[in-house]
């Protein structure tokens, strides 16, 4: 009877934990991705800033605006900062373990060049969470010059992932 029990007990758990950190895609199915990651060694998460995390670019002047992951309030500083790059809103939750896992793969390899994440507090930002329909957090949202939103999906594990489900 034990023997049968635990395994029961410990998926359930595991959807539970998978359920309640917003690993489920939404959207277009072919961008969003539902696959959970495993969290980084690392205690620490990487802090936004504004110099951005950008991986090395192609030489000469075709070459995208560096890359950038930013706080909210660090963006709304100067938003022009970030022109020429697709911005998008990462709805992240400290008590996530998917949001942590994608922060850390963002300290590890950047965020690519031609895109900003804006990293916004999922528990604080109330009306901006209002404003773009997110119900749960590891939520990105691309939006234009305007605000206007262009994408919306869950999942993404890293920047390369992040700049992939962009349109």
């Amino acid at each position: 009877m034990r023997s049968t029990a635990l395994p029961a007990l410990a998926a359930a758990a595991l959807a539970l934990t998978l359920a309640a950190c917003g690993t489920a895609t939404s959207g277009d199915p072919a961008t969003g991705s539902a696959t959970a990651s495993s969290p980084s060694s690392s205690a620490a998460s990487p802090a936004p800033s504004d110099a951005g995390t950008g991986t090395e670019g192609s030489a000469g002047s075709d070459a995208a605006a560096p890359g950038a992951y930013v706080d909210l309030a660090d963006y709304e500083k100067d938003p022009a900062a970030h022109a020429g790059t697709k911005v998008v809103y990462f709805f992240h939750a400290s008590w996530c373990p998917s949001c942590r896992a994608t922060e850390a793969a963002i300290g590890d390899t950047g965020i690519p060049d031609g895109l900003t994440v804006i990293k916004v507090d999922f528990d604080d930002a109330t009306e901006l969470r209002q404003r773009y329909g997110v119900t749960q957090q590891h939520t990105f949202v691309q939006v234009d010059d305007s605000g206007a939103e262009l994408a919306k999906w869950t999942g993404s594990e890293d920047g390369a992932a992040i700049l992939g489900s962009t349109v």
